[in-house]
């Protein structure tokens, strides 16, 4: 992810994000939740089968930053093994949510 600034900066942008390692039954899901609505973030992150746990975050790009450095760490219980970041197109979500 870049550092943008100007008037790029201003515009939402969207993020899906693939966090691997021990991040189910940690609280992960929760935890993002709540680093997401104290960031103004809109969008939502769910379990998968294969035992990641995937989200997409849409909202001012330092913010949606700040979330996927977070996401690098987790809560205290989790392990993070990998990060994956892929832009997506942003779809006006203002509100996150656990699926």
């Amino acid at each position: 992810m870049s550092g943008l600034t100007g008037p790029v900066a201003a515009q939402p942008i969207r993020v899906r994000v693939v966090v691997t390692g021990r991040v189910q039954g940690v609280w992960f899901r929760d935890s993002c939740r709540e680093q997401a609505r104290a960031l103004g973030i809109g969008g939502f992150v769910r379990n998968r089968a294969d035992g990641a746990v995937e989200g997409e975050f849409e909202g001012p790009p330092a913010a949606v930053e700040r979330l996927v450095e977070w996401c690098r760490t987790g809560p205290t219980r989790a392990r993070v093994d990998g990060v994956d970041t892929t832009l997506v197109a942003t779809i006006g979500d203002q509100r996150f949510r656990v699926l």
